[in-house]
């Protein structure tokens, strides 16, 4: 799964980046500081795994992971050339989702690129720019295909052509992809265009850290969206601490778990995406697959063989696997069950996959 950051200049997209991925990158206290885009591979975190590798006595543990990309800052204009332009974009035109960070705090220190805050204000701006860049990529591709069909009667190249002008013209009067309602065949034919506006967002709204108790006050500061406030300072300090003081440190703080663990869950839910888990004195690994994957297509995420040669899964759920102490103990019990072609995998499922 690959994440595309977005956002002004000087919102806090580093700082949340630097603090997914604990990379050191630069950040500073002025626009378009990241020119070029930064990449890092988090690690999911799932504290099934570390139980189950007890279990099995594994050698390794493999979570399942997130690609973040965080591009330069977008201001007011962008698409006409102002700042940097919106040339960065196309850093995230192949991501699977955006997180749109909207500052929300104060800080006379760090300097707001429009000079003053105003969250629903930055959220027009850069869905704005999205929008744009999306209405580029459609012109050009109209252009194109106006070009094919001269003297040629072709009825995908037709159905094309009507579905990139019902597009442009949504884009023109400032509605995105996502809100014209596209069937999946009509995602399907334009899948390579990559379309920003069609992809799902989480807006992360950076509050002061002296907000942290009130963070439900904030959940719906954008009703209709998916909105997650987060404290990114505070969140880049848990991330320096290692794992026991990190938990010690957030429950002296009333909170269960990070803001950054959250968005990552977020991330899945919006996505909609499920893990399960191979368990082996080898290796406990995670695997992540759509909801509503059946046994031979979430096999093929392990190994496409074992999709074509597909016989059976023996499934149980983790928890109970772990209540009956072993495989063998497990099956005495009659919680491993044989499931076939039709079984659709659930979160937390343990799989062993059976195979010609």
């Amino acid at each position: 799964m690959k994440i595309g950051i977005v956002g002004l200049p000087n919102v806090g997209k580093s700082t949340l980046f630097k603090a997914l991925t604990k990379k050191q990158i630069d950040i500073a206290n002025y626009p378009f500081c990241t020119i070029d885009p930064n990449v890092g591979v988090v690690k999911v975190p799932d504290e099934r795994l570390e139980e189950l590798a007890k279990l099995s006595n594994s050698e390794k543990i493999v979570p399942t992971t997130i690609e973040f990309v965080d591009i330069a800052g977008l201001v007011k204009g962008a698409h006409q050339g102002e700042g940097l332009g919106n040339q960065f974009l196309s850093h995230i035109r192949e991501v699977d989702a955006i997180v749109e960070v909207v500052r929300n705090f104060s800080d006379p220190n760090v300097t707001h690129v429009h000079g003053q805050i105003d969250p629903d204000d930055d959220k027009i701006v850069v869905n704005l720019e999205l929008l744009m860049a999306d209405l580029e990529i459609v012109n050009k591709r109209l252009e194109r295909v106006q070009l094919q069909l001269k003297g040629v009667h072709d009825k995908s190249l037709d159905k094309l052509f009507l579905l990139l002008q019902k597009i442009k013209k949504g884009l023109d009067q400032n509605v995105p992809a996502y809100s014209l309602n596209l069937t999946d065949e009509e995602k399907d034919n334009i899948k390579d265009l990559n379309l920003l506006t069609l992809k799902p967002i989480i807006y992360v709204l950076n509050i002061d850290e002296n907000n942290l108790e009130r963070l439900a006050d904030f959940e719906n500061c954008f009703p209709g969206d998916t909105c997650l406030p987060l404290a990114v300072k505070f969140e880049s300090e848990v991330a320096e601490l290692e794992s026991t003081e990190a938990k010690e440190y957030l429950a002296s703080q009333g909170l269960k778990q990070s803001g950054l663990d959250k968005l990552i869950t977020q991330s899945y839910k919006l996505l909609g995406l499920i893990t399960f888990l191979t368990t082996g004195p080898k290796e406990t690994r995670a695997w992540t697959c759509l909801k509503g994957t059946k046994a031979p297509q979430a096999a093929g995420k392990i190994h496409t063989d074992f999709e074509k040669g597909f016989i059976r899964a023996e499934v149980i759920n983790w928890q109970d696997l772990l209540k009956s102490g072993s495989e063998i103990r497990a099956k005495e019990l009659g919680l491993m069950r044989m499931e076939g072609k039709d079984y659709v995998i659930k979160d937390g499922d343990t799989v062993i996959f059976h195979f010609s």
